[in-house]
């Protein structure tokens, strides 16, 4: 099993390496902390705007010749901004490193920002946001994550129609030049490059990148509430949100699998219970999901108007009745699936740089394919059922959306 090196350099980049001697290429995953929890007040959809704005020419290139660039390396790249962080991922031969290196530097330390190219940004972001009306579960769920946060980590990593419409281009280059900085960023690279080479060529591409970014603020909850989103659709969207363990916490895997019994697959519960066999809903699942510092339990299913207060009713009942304990087969098959899709996970290079990424960002440390399987392996049937009386899930956020409010 390979290792992953790290090492926080003298401008605060935190560094990881996974070496595989094996492979020829290489996968690069950039997790920088500017999200929307960080958007200056007013401006929400700021890290959404600079990060298609960043791409519109650095260095001595426009946005062709940078595209050009990339493409004459053979990079495969994608970027994003989410609610906690902007992550920039690419996949490249291992002898392209550097070129590739001093490309994303061109990009973070020296983009463009030419106030001429903003307009089209802002008409993209404008068409994302306004695509929200036409996904119901995605509208309805923004809502609730913001009912649920008192603090920014409600808001829309899309941004909010006013703030993008009056965004302008001198806020934005002051905005970046306090948010895209080095300190706290994690550069995590997963192929067939030694640490020693890697660690030389980026500081070599990003060593002149300097300065501390923005912290962020700490998560401020609401008391759990109801709420509803009346809108004209066929189908009704149910949300919950549920209190979780983060994944610091001791019986975090217990948790994780006690889900996946609860839906992880089309014999777990919720897709048993709600769909086969009573018929309430066409889509039903729950997810982990949280921000930095917290976790929670995400609930979804999407019924007609008819079935809503039902499905509602017998959604909160299924996951109350995981109190009561799950069974020896419920979780070995759970087990058996969870590390297969852990493994799967694994033997990607792309995924396992976001994976390490995220660790760092999360956890402060890295954790091993190895680690997560005996971890999981330890827990046993008597654990977990006393897991599950201890820590009910109960006490959840609830946001529908739909033609009328249940009753």
């Amino acid at each position: 099993m390979a290792l992953t090196e790290v090492e926080v350099l003298s401008n605060g980049l935190v560094l990881a390496v996974e070496e595989r001697p094996w492979s020829p290429a290489v996968a690069m995953q950039l997790l920088l902390p500017v999200g929307a929890v960080t958007d200056p007040e007013g401006v929400e959809g700021a890290a959404s705007l600079l990060e298609g704005w960043l791409w519109k020419g650095a260095g001595g290139r426009d946005a062709q010749a940078l595209a050009d660039a990339f493409d004459a390396l053979g990079v495969r790249r994608a970027s994003a901004s989410g609610l906690e962080y902007t992550t920039f991922a690419a996949e490249f031969l291992a002898d392209k490193l550097r070129p590739v290196l001093a490309l994303y530097a061109d990009v973070l330390m020296r983009p463009h920002l030419l106030g001429e190219d903003l307009e089209a940004v802002r008409q993209v972001a404008l068409q994302e946001r306004a695509a929200l009306e036409d996904q119901p579960p995605k509208k309805m769920f923004t809502a609730l994550r913001r009912a649920v946060f008192k603090s920014p980590h409600g808001r829309n990593p899309d941004g909010e129609k006013a703030h993008l419409e009056r965004a302008t281009a001198q806020a934005l280059r002051e905005d970046f030049a306090r948010r895209y900085r080095p300190k706290g960023a994690i550069l995590a690279l997963v192929g067939g490059v030694r640490f020693e080479e890697a660690k030389e060529a980026v500081e070599e591409a990003l060593g002149g990148w300097r300065g501390e970014g923005v912290p962020h603020p700490p998560v401020e909850l609401s008391a759990p509430h109801a709420l509803h989103l009346e809108q004209a659709t066929a189908q009704v969207q149910i949300g919950l949100i549920y209190p979780d363990v983060t994944p610091a916490h001791p019986e975090f895997y217990t948790a994780r699998l006690a889900v996946q019994v609860l839906s992880g697959s089309s014999s777990s519960r919720l897709f048993t219970e709600v769909r086969e066999k009573r018929g309430l809903v066409y889509s039903v699942y729950a997810t982990p999901n949280g921000v930095k510092g917290y976790s929670y339990l995400r609930v979804y299913a999407g019924t007609t108007p008819e079935r809503a207060g039902e499905t509602l009713r017998v959604l909160q009942e299924e996951i109350t009745r995981l109190s009561e304990g799950v069974t020896e087969g419920e979780l070995e098959r759970t087990k058996v699936g969870l590390r297969a899709a852990l493994v799967m996970q694994d033997e990607s290079s792309r995924q396992r740089a976001a994976s390490v990424a995220r660790d760092l960002y999360q956890l402060g440390r890295v954790r091993s394919l190895d680690e997560i399987e005996a971890r999981i392996a330890e827990v046993n049937l008597s654990r977990i059922n006393r897991y599950l009386r201890e820590n009910p899930y109960r006490g959840p956020w609830v946001a529908t959306l739909g033609p009328r409010k249940l009753a």
